[in-house]
C-alpha cells in the first residue's frame, strides 16, 4: 500500500511500493489522462509534475513520490483553463492528441521554472516529448503564448 498525494488529494493506492507511478495513476487511482507511450522514459507521453517539476511517470515508483505532490493533466486545472491549456487551444496544437497531456505537463513544468523562456529554452525543455504528428511549431507557439499571455 502506498500513500500518494495526487492532484491535491491523499490517496492510499493498493499496490506494491515499486509500482510505477504511471500504473499507480492509471490503474490504481483511475486517472487515465496520463498516457503510456514507450515505457522507457523516452517519449514523454506519461509526463506528470512532481512538486512542480516534470517527471516521466513510467520511470518513477510510488515509493519515490510518497510525501510529494503529484499533478496529472486532470489536476493541472479543474476546468482545463491553466494558461498552457488555454494557449494549446488558442494555437490549435493537437492533431491526434495522444502526446498532448505529456506535452502540456512538460510545458507547465518549464513555465514553473522559467516564466518567460526564450525559444531556445522552449526547444530544449520540450525536446524529450515526442509528437508523432510533428506539431512542434504549434507546440512552441503555444508555450510562447502561455508565457506571454499574448
Amino acid at each position: 500500500m502506498a500513500n500518494v498525494r495526487i492532484n491535491g488529494e491523499d490517496r492510499a493506492l493498493d499496490g506494491p511500493d515499486d509500482t510505477s507511478l504511471l500504473w499507480g495513476i492509471r490503474d490504481l487511482a483511475g486517472l487515465t489522462g496520463t498516457k503510456y507511450g514507450c515505457g522507457t522514459g523516452l517519449c514523454g507521453a506519461c509526463t506528470v509534475l512532481v512538486d512542480g517539476v516534470s517527471v516521466r511517470a513510467c520511470q518513477a515508483t510510488l515509493e519515490e513520490v510518497a510525501g510529494k505532490e503529484v499533478t496529472t493533466i486532470e489536476g493541472l486545472d479543474a476546468d482545463g483553463n491553466h494558461p498552457v491549456q488555454v494557449a494549446w487551444r488558442q494555437a490549435n496544437v493537437p492533431q491526434c492528441g495522444f502526446c498532448q497531456a505529456g506535452q502540456i505537463m512538460q510545458a507547465a513544468s518549464l513555465l514553473n521554472e522559467t516564466p518567460n523562456p526564450t525559444d531556445e529554452q522552449i526547444l530544449e525543455s520540450m525536446a524529450g516529448n515526442i509528437c508523432r504528428c510533428g506539431c512542434y511549431e504549434r507546440i512552441v507557439a503555444a508555450v510562447r503564448l502561455a508565457a506571454t499571455g499574448a
